[in-house]
């Protein structure tokens, strides 16, 4: 058996009984939760979306992953929808404000960006979700279909269909209470983000395929980040599924 990087991170990072130190961490350094763009052109997204959907045992049922998709265009409702169920805020208590999906310590290390194709009323380009706006953030206009199609090992859904989904982590976020076991915990949170996005296009009619295989460095290009101290770790299409 051939062990590599992917073994020893697992081992390194197991916690033990005796080896756990007391105290905790220090909160005066904990990172902001919110990435801003303040200085972007805004695109509003309605706070409270009246759509039809599913209920939850027909969403579980329906939920399959799609790669073939239609030329219709999604509308900002239903984008506004997907991106809230996926990682919106969804109650404040005791000073906090919670999503609905879970985060380890409510820590939130999870972006969101959306590389639009067909969005009614949306121009083509790259976005980011504003959480704590509940709006878009553009980042670059114009067709980067092809572009993340390529960087996505060029399977040829993310050019099909409506919207690309791609979630980032800041590292920091997490590392700065967990430290090396962090990661453990991002990758887990973004697996949250994702089922959560995958269950609300199946309730709305619409379908998904998250996506895993990708040129990192090539994505993290699209959507303007470093690569280090924040990287994308997932993605996911939607859209409207073809029918045969």
């Amino acid at each position: 058996m051939t062990y590599g990087i992917g073994d020893e991170f697992h081992q390194e990072t197991k916690y033990h009984r005796e080896k756990m130190t007391g105290g905790g961490p220090d909160w005066a350094s904990r990172p902001d939760v919110y990435k801003e763009y303040p200085h972007a052109r805004k695109i509003n997204l309605a706070s409270r979306v009246e759509i039809e959907t599913l209920s939850f045992d027909e969403a579980l049922l329906r939920r399959k992953s799609i790669r073939h998709y239609s030329r219709d265009s999604l509308t900002s409702g239903q984008v506004s929808y997907l991106l809230w169920a996926a990682s919106g805020i969804q109650r404040s208590e005791r000073g906090f404000e919670f999503r609905t999906a879970p985060s380890a310590g409510a820590l939130y290390p999870i972006e969101t960006y959306v590389v639009v194709n067909r969005v009614s009323g949306v121009p083509a380009g790259v976005y980011h979700y504003s959480v704590r706006e509940h709006c878009l953030d553009l980042i670059s206009e114009g067709d980067r279909s092809n572009d993340i199609a390529i960087a996505a090992l060029g399977q040829r859904m993310c050019l099909e269909a409506a919207m690309v989904v791609v979630w980032t982590a800041v590292f920091q976020r997490s590392k700065w209470k967990y430290g090396q076991r962090a990661y453990r915990y991002i990758y887990l949170d973004a697996g949250h983000v994702g089922a959560n996005l995958a269950l609300a296009a199946a309730a709305v009619g619409l379908g998904s395929c998250q996506v895993g295989a990708l040129f990192d460095d090539e994505v993290n290009a699209i959507i303007g980040v470093d690569g280090k101290d924040e990287s994308v770790v997932y993605m996911s299409v939607v859209g409207k599924p073809h029918l045969d």
